[in-house]
């Protein structure tokens, strides 16, 4: 139990439009569960917005803050000043990038408050450059995008990370998840137990746990190797690794790493690559504004030409008609023998091109 555990600790959630309702609630629930279990307030909150006014929620939900961000930065100087502030956002965040909001930001880390950002809230912290060459991550569906736009941010796939005073989480559950770990700081894993005994949650996942598998593959039907070659995969989607590196990485020769995947994936190693990159395109496409040619270039293509051809064989439709579509939220079709998506990939993998593609 650490010293602070001793003192109450005030937590500000700071919200943006069109954020999470799960990541929110998880994160206050865990909070006052916290409370109820120890019978006390060892921990209290406060709701803020940029200008004061209620703010929509992706759900359609309506949250009434408590004040502004001019309040708290005048706070900030004063008893009132919080523990930590948690930057609550989700939909099209780049939308919602605010200086008022980012110079508050970093002035309430100079003053060795503790910052949190959920779902998509590592966006808002980076846009405030708070996170230079630190770690941290983002909802799975935001993290190419993320990536392009934030070089320097050493961005993962985890739930949960910290770094010196910051932490960031994917969102929805994994916001409990982050407050668990917290609280667990603070107070022990006894009242987490008990937490969790009320919230009805039969475990606290790792901070390093993986947010999600590519193409909807389940994470313990995965044999671990396999897991380690898909995420050097995931980090060398635009300078592609050779196979016999990536089977060296995992201690298996190439010709046990191609039976591995065709056991439990169904496909090859090539493949299964290829598809890592037209689904991080199909992400770049229809969430940010690069041109065709640097998404290209970001997925691991050749050229414009090329890449755009493999798009429209494998999604039956262009980049740029897939922009125009403007559908964020769709899915990637799934892998499956006999589908178009396979036949394709297959066809691929046959050619002599896949040299340059995959």
């Amino acid at each position: 139990m650490s010293q602070m555990s001793s003192m109450p600790r005030s937590f500000v959630f700071y919200i943006v439009p069109e954020f999470t309702m799960l990541a929110f609630t998880s994160a206050i629930e865990a909070l006052r569960l916290a409370n109820a279990v120890l019978g006390r307030d060892v921990y209290s909150w406060r709701v803020v917005s940029a200008d004061g006014h209620p703010v929509r929620a992706s759900c359609g939900l309506t949250i009434t803050p408590d004040h502004d961000i001019a309040t708290e930065r005048a706070w900030l100087l004063s008893d009132r000043r919080p523990s930590m502030v948690v930057v609550c956002s989700g939909w099209n965040v780049e939308r919602h990038a605010n200086r008022t909001a980012a110079a508050w930001l970093r002035e309430s880390r100079k003053r060795n408050i503790e910052i949190a950002g959920v779902c998509t809230g590592a966006y808002l912290l980076a846009d405030a450059q708070l996170l230079e060459n630190r770690r941290c991550t983002i909802h799975w569906e935001n993290l190419p995008v993320f990536a392009e736009r934030f070089p320097n941010v050493d961005v993962h796939t985890g739930l949960i990370e910290s770094d010196n005073g910051i932490h960031s989480c994917a969102g929805g559950a994994a916001c409990f998840d982050m407050m668990m770990h917290l609280i667990g700081r603070d107070h022990g894993p006894k009242l987490v137990s008990a937490v969790m005994d009320q919230a009805m949650v039969d475990r606290i996942r790792a901070p390093s746990e993986r947010q999600r598998l590519p193409l909807t593959v389940k994470l313990n039907s995965l044999n671990p190797k396999i897991l380690k070659a898909i995420e050097l995969m995931e980090e060398h989607l635009a300078d592609r690794l050779p196979m016999e590196e990536i089977a060296s990485a995992v201690c298996l020769s190439r010709r046990q790493v191609e039976r591995l995947f065709q056991t439990e994936l169904e496909t090859s190693p090539s493949r299964y690559y290829l598809q890592l990159r037209l689904e991080r395109a199909r992400l770049l496409v229809t969430q940010s504004a690069m041109q065709i040619v640097e998404i290209a270039v970001a997925c691991g293509f050749v050229s414009a030409s090329h890449f755009s051809k493999c798009y429209r064989q494998y999604h039956g439709i262009s980049p740029q008609e897939t922009r125009d579509q403007r559908q964020p939220s769709a899915q990637m079709p799934a892998l499956t023998k006999g589908d178009k998506a396979a036949d394709f990939l297959q066809l691929v993998t046959d050619n002599e091109a896949v040299r340059h593609v995959a």
